[in-house]
């Protein structure tokens, strides 16, 4: 079964989380048959930490798990922990296949995104 984990950087204040559960939900509802599971985890401070995340999603029978890096820019955490812990993972569930998407600032078409939601709050609309 093929899983989906997005993953943010995880904040002290609860709502921030909750947005990110709330965003993975969304696409849960919307995926179709995409992906048979989908969650979310964080990488600090907040849970599930990533690594607790995958184990739960091999634990409900994922057999690849698709990760998404909730961020903006390639710092830190884009470029190395999540590479890190995914190389981790692997060594754990050998059986699973594990992919990294790029992240959400280096998305096609996020510049014409921005720019839409911009014309449209400027707009009044």
């Amino acid at each position: 079964m093929k899983a989906l984990l997005i993953i943010a950087h995880g904040s002290r204040r609860k709502d921030s989380n909750d947005e990110v559960r709330r965003l993975a939900d969304r696409i849960r509802e919307n995926s179709g048959p995409a992906f048979g599971l989908v969650a979310s985890a964080f990488l600090e401070i907040s849970s599930p930490q990533m690594d607790s995340a995958i184990a739960d999603l091999a634990e409900e029978g994922a057999t690849s798990i698709v990760v998404f890096p909730y961020f903006l820019a390639a710092g830190t955490h884009v470029a190395h922990d999540i590479p890190r812990i995914v190389e981790e993972e692997k060594e754990a569930y050998p059986n699973i296949d594990f992919e990294i998407l790029p992240h959400l600032g280096a998305l096609q078409g996020i510049s014409s995104l921005i720019l839409k939601h911009i014309y449209k709050s400027a707009s009044g609309e």
